[in-house]
């Protein structure tokens, strides 16, 4: 499917991979709009690009009504937004909780359920979901995490069956390791000794060429950690063996957990 003239939906657009999805949908001639927390951070996105704003709280369920009603003429929506969930289950609230599960696994779900029906109507759509190689791959420290991208990939891969058959398209793009924006940039934290990254402007490629070719899984990280997590899914017990063995995660993770704290 080609983006020039259609309505596409961008969630999640101020953060560091969302500003660069949104300058490669803005660069298709898509119709944009952007939406986020911060209005101010949205305004300066979108007027470099053309693109209209919609401010919502995905973790707000009247916000996410209310944004699903605004941009009901949606023929893409990619559902990027995601909050880290990082840390000790045991450490959580209960609203911190909800948080992590209504923005990372409840508000693409709502917002689809919602908006599929006019794509359907029209014949025509498409829904990208991105994920993580979190998604495939169980790690210390991330189950909640996990547990959201998990379900994210699950659902994507059983709706995509669902509404093939009425004209849209679903797929799951997968980042592994990003720099220079996400969670390293964002915390500081350095990435794992050993294994290589990606950057924001291969993931918006992912995304692209999801759309155009209606791919079902778009795993965007280097070829060793794409076998690494193929492995790892079908035999958890040895991924969990040699992550025990990796001292650098651990430091990774303890970084990343330290300076994700206040973004529960």
């Amino acid at each position: 499917m080609y983006m020039a003239g259609m309505n596409v939906l961008l969630t999640g657009a101020t953060g560091g991979i969302g500003q660069a999805l949104a300058a490669a949908l803005a660069a298709e001639n898509a119709r944009l709009t952007l939406t986020g927390r911060r209005k101010e951070g949205l305004q300066s996105i979108a007027d470099g690009l053309g693109a209209r704003i919609a401010v919502a709280d995905l973790a707000d369920r009247e916000d996410v009504a209310r944004l699903a009603a605004h941009c009901g003429d949606t023929d893409i929506l990619v559902a990027n937004a995601a909050l880290p969930a990082s840390g000790d289950l045991l450490d959580y609230s209960e609203d911190q909780l909800d948080r992590a599960l209504d923005v990372n696994l409840r508000a693409p779900v709502e917002l689809i359920r919602q908006l599929a029906p006019h794509m359907v109507a029209r014949g025509r759509g498409h829904i990208v979901l991105v994920g993580s190689i979190s998604g495939k791959v169980a790690t210390r420290s991330s189950c909640l995490y996990n547990a959201t991208k998990f379900g994210l990939r699950g659902f994507g891969l059983a709706l995509r069956q669902d509404l093939a058959p009425r004209g849209v398209g679903v797929s799951l793009v997968q980042p592994g390791f990003v720099r220079d924006a996400g969670m390293f940039a964002a915390t500081g934290a350095a990435t794992p000794s050993g294994i290589r990254t990606v950057t924001p402007a291969q993931v918006a490629n992912g995304v692209v060429r999801a759309v155009r070719r209606d791919l079902c899984e778009v795993n965007v990280a280097p070829v060793e950690l794409k076998l690494l997590s193929a492995v790892a899914g079908q035999f958890p017990r040895f991924a969990e063996r040699v992550q025990a063995r990796m001292a650098s995660v651990d430091e990774t993770m303890r970084q990343m957990v330290t300076a994700q704290r206040d973004r529960r």
